[in-house]
């Protein structure tokens, strides 16, 4: 079989356009930082690279929701403590009442007095907001929980109607929930929650002291729920608190499973490159060598 002078030369020519089109591929990742630019160059790499750029998207997410859960959840907290120091107050105020049986009128309205406060501040905490969403309010679409008088207008917690959860997901298997609705930490209006009790106390210091001694079983039912509210509360924050440190850690670790995918290991492209430059310089010195001189070198 006779070669001829064409074959040869189309034979280096593509030997040389391969030789070129590597060189120009190193250059471009070297130029990127990245090995896949195209699903072309690597389609098992580009279907990982979509798959990790995924859970890193569900990751993000779940972090606001933890930041969201976090901030909701301590503001409850908070709030919750502090109702519990005012309740010890007018637990306090209640008792010293209950006890003094020879006070005096006036010092006895100076407690309904001041017992009505801490009802207005108790109240003024019960529609403590985040996001202009009342924290015990429930699924309520308005800006508050209870009205100045105690009146509850928040949806769920009562009797009649349960409380509809608001949940936030952590991660991809663990959702918890963020709220607490006003009748599960100050009682069921139905039955009397802790604004009615302490209405009631203040207009029995001045009128009925004999009934204080009752209310103080009523105030200690109160503290119980309170306090059952609060650890719950804090149960829920210890677990996302967990749950943002391993969401950073995820996220850390996702970031450097996508640079193994697609970034570029500096040292070894720069050497993959002289090493494919100097071929492709060889090769062109061969090729020079082998193709035979036409026509018009002879005529130069």
């Amino acid at each position: 079989m006779r070669i001829t002078q064409r074959a040869v030369t189309q034979t280096a020519l593509q030997g040389l356009n391969r030789n070129l089109a590597e060189v120009g591929k190193l250059q471009q990742q070297l130029t990127s930082g990245k090995l896949v630019s195209r699903p072309s160059d690597s389609p098992a790499g580009v279907n990982r690279s979509m798959q990790i750029r995924q859970d890193q998207a569900a990751a993000t997410q779940q972090a606001r929701n933890i930041s969201d859960a976090q901030g909701r959840l301590n503001s409850t907290d908070s709030v919750l403590t502090t109702v519990l120091e005012q309740v010890r107050r007018v637990q306090t105020l209640t008792l010293r009442a209950a006890n003094e049986g020879a006070m005096s009128p006036s010092s006895r309205t100076a407690i309904a007095t001041e017992l009505d406060a801490l009802r207005e501040s108790l109240i003024g905490l019960a529609n403590t907001s985040i996001d202009g969403q009342p924290l015990f309010g429930g699924v309520t679409t308005g800006t508050q929980a209870y009205l100045a008088d105690g009146t509850y207008v928040g949806v769920g917690g009562t009797a009649a109607i349960p409380a509809v959860e608001q949940r936030r997901r952590i991660s991809n298997n663990e959702e918890v929930r963020v709220d607490i609705t006003g009748p599960e930490a100050f009682g069921d209006p139905a039955d009397g929650d802790l604004f009615a009790l302490v209405k009631t106390i203040a207009g029995d210091v001045e009128r009925n002291p004999d009934a204080l001694s009752g209310h103080l079983d009523s105030l200690d039912r109160v503290m119980d729920r309170l306090l059952t509210a609060t650890a719950a509360v804090g149960a829920r924050s210890a677990r996302v608190e967990t749950a943002a440190q391993v969401n950073t850690d995820r996220q850390l670790q996702l970031t450097r499973q996508l640079a193994a995918v697609e970034d570029v290991d500096l040292p070894k492209t720069i050497m993959q490159l002289n090493m494919q430059q100097t071929g492709y310089q060889a090769a062109l010195s061969a090729t020079a060598k082998v193709i035979q001189p036409s026509l018009v070198d002879f005529l130069r």
